[in-house]
């Protein structure tokens, strides 16, 4: 698939107020963009809303933090072996029906939470069923993704693609929680996980219409030795590893959420749940909605190091401070910092990665992406059973601060990346510009 228009002459760039606001570009030039990314956003808005019904309903089942935690551990093993596999399948198999099956058996998931809400007596073992499978259609399903998007976005529009998929993201994650704290405490889970279902209902029909995007003919079948192949290139690009080193640094030291439910009760303030949970997509949403500037950065492993520090420092913050109006002020700044790192991360990814190979790289991404967060509610509900609730939060916002440090000084390939001159950035940038060179030459048939 490739973007609907041609891409244009450069325009002037923005100044002022405007230059903060989000490029729109990859939305008006390619109808498959618009399309994902609406799908996106509807599926993402019933996500949250389990997101933050199922650790309050395992909350209630079980009173503990660590089975809240353990949600984790269940999410885990499906997420190492689906996560790799998953890539090896987005570069060998068709990305639309992959993205679209995955999607419909995610909404099946969402169908048998519900029953189980319903029920006389829920049980415990759906929840955390539903978890790991539901962890290994999302492993199967990233991959495809993202992928799929320098396929359907010109290059030059990757920055900006970057930002408004980051948006699609913390629109549901800033409404869903929100919103999930006012169903689960009024209206009950049953609710909840029925505006999931609904969702991923409208998402399927927003995905069928997208055209094809079959394998590269240089894509190799999945297979063990094609995942290892995909390994290997990581390992070639040490600045692709230190992306993936410090988002994982960061989410398995300083992610707190499996231990919110208990926060929000030691703070005396059951009501702001919802808020917690949607503070940090807030922070998110902040910078999405003033990304333009992001377009302009050219050494985009720089702002993922420092944005990740800064992250493990508002974390730490939300675990020192007693005001929940200071806590959700630190949770927002981290959401904030973590989307930055995002955004530049995506843009090394996109921008440097060959085609036959990004399926099993957004793999590997995926592990660094998702294991940080589903080991982190190990250690932090771990840590808030054996040192205490708000200990668990900030002591893991230190380590992270010092885990980052560290893994800065080891990869300087990433401190001195710069897609200016970058040689992998550049081989890309020239393969685009000889494909849409090629397209406008080449003659028109009158059949």
């Amino acid at each position: 698939m490739t973007p609907d228009d041609t891409p244009a002459a450069a325009s002037p760039s923005p100044t002022g107020f405007r230059a903060l606001l989000p490029d729109l570009a990859p939305w008006r030039a390619s109808r498959d963009f618009r399309r994902l990314w609406v799908s996106g956003t509807v599926s993402n808005f019933g996500s949250f809303l389990t997101f933050v019904a199922l650790p309050v309903q395992m909350k209630e089942l079980t009173g503990s933090a660590v089975a809240v935690g353990a949600i984790g551990a269940v999410e885990l093993v499906p997420l190492l072996v689906f996560g790799l596999y998953g890539g090896a399948l987005a570069d060998a198999w068709d990305k639309r029906k992959l993205i679209l099956w995955t999607e419909a058996g995610q909404g099946l998931l969402s169908a048998a939470l519900l029953v189980n809400a319903l029920m006389p007596g829920p049980a415990l073992w759906p929840l955390y069923l539903v978890a790991a499978l539901s962890s290994a259609l999302s492993s199967v399903q990233r991959p495809a993704l993202d992928s799929l998007w320098p396929r359907i976005v010109a290059h030059e529009h990757l920055p900006a693609a970057a930002s408004l998929n980051s948006l699609r993201w913390t629109v549901g994650g800033v409404a869903g929680p929100a919103l999930a704290g006012v169903v689960v405490a009024y209206a009950g889970l049953g609710w909840a996980y029925a505006a999931d279902l609904l969702t991923f209902v409208a998402s399927v029909a927003l995905v069928v219409p997208i055209a094809a995007s079959p394998a590269a003919h240089e894509a190799a079948k999945p297979s063990l030795r094609a995942i290892a192949e995909g390994a290997r290139y990581a390992w070639s690009r040490k600045e692709l590893l230190g992306t993936y080193a410090v988002d994982l640094a960061a989410m398995f030291l300083a992610m707190p959420l499996a231990v919110l439910p208990f926060l929000a009760d030691e703070l005396d303030a059951r009501w702001s749940l919802g808020l917690m949970y949607a503070a940090v997509p807030a922070g998110a949403l902040l910078v999405s909605l003033t990304s333009g500037w992001t377009a302009r950065v050219h050494r985009h492993g720089r702002l993922v190091v420092l944005s990740a520090a800064l992250w493990g420092l508002a974390i730490a913050g939300a675990g020192l401070v007693g005001d929940v109006w200071l806590v959700l002020l630190f949770l927002v700044l981290a959401g904030g910092f973590d989307m930055v790192s995002g955004i530049f991360r995506g843009v090394m990814w996109n921008q440097t990665i060959p085609d036959e190979l990004r399926g099993r790289l957004a793999g590997i991404e995926l592990l660094s992406y998702s294991v940080g967060p589903t080991v982190g509610q190990l250690r932090s509900g771990g840590f808030a059973g054996w040192l205490g609730v708000r200990t668990s939060v900030w002591s893991g916002g230190v380590l992270c601060v010092g885990a980052v440090g560290l893994l800065a000084l080891c990869l300087p390939g990433l401190m001195t990346y710069d897609v200016r001159t970058n040689e992998h950035a550049a081989r890309l940038r020239n393969q685009r510009t000889a494909t849409a060179a090629g397209a406008a030459a080449a003659p028109v048939v009158d059949v």
